[in-house]
């Protein structure tokens, strides 16, 4: 970062560690990847704070935890749609699926019976499955959005059966670990801040518990530092380093829900919240726990992000913090879109490119860099998507209306191409051409 920047950053982290009277304050950016810029403020006993320091994660485990299900997912050891009674049989809301639970659209209820699970020792699966009887469930599974923490437990419970180990064990050594995540742990070790809570109504301090949730940890439990969660900020924008697919990564992040009606500010994908702002979205987590407050958002368009973490209770405008950190390096050194540069693509390829039409309505086909297509309208108005290669003369659709949809090329007895097939919509080279198999025939008259 220039000086400047790093200037504006630092300031817009002081002022929040003061009007919110925060006993310690840490933030970092994320670009492309690197933690390039790190500050503190406040005090950890009477040192300052710094990107090694230790805070609590809060909700933010939970990304863990959805991580974890999804490398199940694409080793095949479950399907999303699966209901929840295939893998952790038994309990009284089985009917609701994998989905539902890392969307929060199970309808459970959001926190465990019994004491405040945040600020008291939690038991162990068998106890907390006790306790969640058919008064569990407090909505439809699947009506809509629902914070569940007693969720993400089940997700632990159903991560470590299928591991054969405790759910940390597993997030530890098939994400932290490969990550280079070597400071983010279920307590703290070595240098820590101790979480409190500040008084409203004079600048006193009470030290808050921070007991191990049991089964319920897998909703909020762990430590970590900026180092390692700009790590992870990285991972959420597309830095997955093998341990997820970006394309995996880039469906986690993909909306399922959203938490406030039809303003859509704020939504969920699978494990991964979204937060729309300025035109950008963002994705990552907040989190909280008595004495604690986290957060970690990256747009993954522009690969810029922002991580802080505070020892305190309430009283502080996390979330805001990180969005004004990233919008002021967004303003001051905005990034450059990415070098242009010839690509290889097979002249088959090339050969389909240009002028196609669905109906008389005329769309432009292109090849992005040596593979990929994109199929357009030419208004600019309409069904647009982009396609991968699935197999020869077949590609699969990425986004926008054909998500998921099938695109074959029709060829005559020569390999002529005469058609796009695209879910039953057939594209010819000219509109409703007779040579194609335009569905419901073309008329023998022709254009009159």
């Amino acid at each position: 970062m220039l000086d400047s920047t790093e200037l504006a950053l630092y300031r817009r982290l002081a002022r929040e560690q003061a009007t919110s009277r925060v006993p310690s304050l840490v933030a970092g950016v994320v670009r492309d990847g690197s933690l390039v810029w790190s500050g503190a403020r406040g005090r950890v006993g009477s040192a300052r704070p710094d990107a090694d320091t230790q805070y609590r994660l809060g909700s933010i485990t939970k990304t863990m935890i959805a991580t974890a299900v999804l490398r199940l997912r694409d080793e095949g050891r479950l399907e999303l749609t699966d209901p929840l009674e295939k893998h952790v049989p038994g309990t009284a809301f089985g009917s609701v699926t994998v989905a539902q639970l890392l969307s929060h659209t199970s309808g459970l209820t959001s926190e465990s019976p019994g004491g405040w699970w945040e600020r008291t020792k939690g038991g162990d699966w068998a106890a907390l499955e006790e306790s969640l009887d058919k008064d569990a469930t407090k909505l439809r599974p699947g009506f809509k959005f629902h914070y569940s923490n007693v969720g993400y437990g089940v997700l632990g419970e159903l991560v470590s059966r299928h591991r054969g180990r405790a759910w940390f064990d597993v997030v530890r050594e098939e994400i932290l670990t490969p990550l280079g995540m070597t400071r983010t742990m279920p307590h703290p070790r070595g240098a820590h801040a101790d979480g409190f809570a500040v008084h409203p109504f004079a600048d006193v301090l009470l030290p808050e518990p921070s007991p191990d949730a049991g089964a319920m940890a897998p909703a909020g439990q762990l430590w970590s530092t900026i180092t390692d969660l700009a790590r992870w900020t990285a991972f959420v924008g597309g830095h997955t380093g093998g341990v997820l697919s970006e394309d995996t990564m880039a469906e986690m992040r993909a909306v399922n829900t959203v938490d406030d009606g039809e303003v859509w500010n704020t939504g969920f994908g699978l494990g991964i919240m979204q937060v729309r702002v300025d035109g950008r979205r963002l994705s990552g987590h907040t989190g909280s726990m008595p004495g604690f407050l986290a957060a970690s958002l990256v747009d993954p368009v522009t690969g810029t992000g922002a991580l802080c973490f505070a020892n305190a209770t309430a009283g502080v405008g996390i979330t805001q913090l990180v969005l004004d950190l990233i919008g002021t390096v967004e303003e001051l050194e905005p990034a450059l879109p990415d070098e242009w540069r010839p690509s290889t693509v097979d002249p088959a390829l090339l050969a389909l490119t240009g002028l196609w039409h669905w109906g008389p309505t005329p769309y432009h086909l292109r090849v992005l860099g040596s593979d990929t297509i994109s199929l357009d309208p030419v208004s600019g108005a309409g069904r647009a998507s982009r396609f991968r290669p699935v197999g020869p003369d077949t590609w699969v659709g990425l986004d926008g209306y054909y998500t998921g949809e099938t695109l074959t090329v029709g060829r005559d007895a020569n390999g002529v191409a005469t058609h796009l097939d695209l879910a039953t919509f057939i594209f010819s080279r000219t509109p409703y051409d007779p040579a194609a198999p335009i569905p419901g025939g073309v008329d023998e008259a022709g254009w009159r």
